[in-house]
């Protein structure tokens, strides 16, 4: 009898372990990489004062299986190159992860507020509409930040809106920037991103598994960007749909795992 007891023990066990392997499994296949490890297949630069596909001075590139924005090539001169690097899909309801770490490169001719500061932009104006003059893109960002100075809270995961207005606490805020309510982290150690995003009805920010910022109805409307195409931005227009981009602003960063649940 305890042969026949242990026996249905390992049996019972043996198919729980199997059938928890394929739900996890079956839960992988709902991710999607838009990263291969590789090249930059599927993505596409834009930079500041350059056209659509022009990788200045392979500031976008892949080291060691992680995407880079690296600036060796820029001789010390940031020169508000301002830059994205954009996947060549657009998307509505999702849910992203990403990993990300800076570099100890920042290029001191940028402005201050880009020290140990990126960003993913989302809900993003299509980067071929963007002009060769047009220093930001119409869009949503998952702002990233990290410790400056010692003792002084820097959250990341923060929300900032180039040409573009959200509902915060049931009010449009004019804030360019919100900020979340998050730790603040070491600029060199890996941190994980999380954006869920429902159309324009819902928009939550999570860093490393933690909810920091929530907040609706994304649109077109206030300032900071110049050089856009006037029949772009139409104050007003629900953002329920758009690219994602990695940001470039003179400070070094490193992208890995990313990847994508859609939710339609």
């Amino acid at each position: 009898m305890k042969r026949l007891a242990l026996l249905i023990i390992i049996v019972i066990t043996n198919w729980s372990c199997e059938k928890q392997l394929k739900k996890e499994k079956e839960q992988d296949v709902e991710w999607r990489s838009l990263f291969n490890g590789k090249n930059l297949e599927g993505w596409i630069p834009k930079l500041y004062h350059y056209e659509v596909g022009d990788n200045y001075a392979n500031t976008f590139r892949v080291v060691d299986g992680k995407i880079q924005v690296n600036y060796v090539g820029y001789d010390g001169e940031f020169g508000m190159r301002y830059g994205h690097l954009f996947f060549n899909e657009s998307f509505s309801s999702y849910h992203l992860k990403f990993s990300y770490k800076f570099t100890d490169q920042w290029l001191e001719d940028a402005p201050h507020f880009t020290y140990r500061n990126s960003g993913v932009m989302f809900h993003s104006q299509d980067p071929k509409t963007i002009l060769k003059e047009q220093n930001w893109p119409i869009s949503v960002e998952y702002q990233i930040l990290a410790a400056e100075k010692e003792n002084e809270p820097r959250p990341t995961g923060n929300m900032c809106s180039p040409r573009t207005e959200v509902i915060f606490e049931n009010k449009v805020d004019p804030r360019h920037c919100i900020s979340s309510s998050s730790k603040t982290y070491p600029w060199n150690q890996w941190q994980n991103g999380e954006l869920i995003v429902y159309k324009d009805s819902l928009i939550i920010h999570k860093v490393n598994g933690k909810e920091v910022l929530r907040y609706t109805k994304p649109h077109i409307g206030g300032d900071i960007i110049t050089g856009y195409d006037p029949v772009i931005k139409v104050d007003g227009k629900p953002l329920t749909e758009g690219y994602i981009g990695l940001q470039s602003e003179g400070q070094g960063i490193e992208f890995k795992d990313i990847k994508i649940k859609n939710l339609e």
